[in-house]
């Protein structure tokens, strides 16, 4: 069964992306070594469209302490409201 989530109000609903757990020299880093990750792809937005200036697909990034978490169908989410998100990452493919 798929659950779905929809944020109420100015919330925004975040699947939080993985940090790498290899460095580019090969070092493999243990998880009790892992940051909390800050990044993550927006799913879902609430309803107040005005306050709201991201949209589903957008990868942003978020304080490290912030939101609440939750899983969906086994995957790790964050619902956050939208005047706390830090920044949206641009691709440079869109420039």
């Amino acid at each position: 069964m798929s659950e779905k989530v929809r944020p109420l109000g100015s919330r925004v609903l975040i699947r939080v992306l993985e940090e790498e757990s290899v460095t580019s020299s090969g070092l493999v880093i243990p998880d009790t070594a892992k940051e909390k990750p800050q990044r993550g792809e927006v799913v879902a937005v609430g309803d107040d469209l005005e306050s709201i200036k991201v949209t589903p697909g957008d990868t942003v990034l978020y304080p490290r302490y912030s939101g609440t978490e939750l899983r969906v169908d086994g995957t790790d989410h964050l619902i956050i409201e939208a005047n706390d998100l830090l920044a949206v990452f641009e691709s440079s493919a869109a420039a």
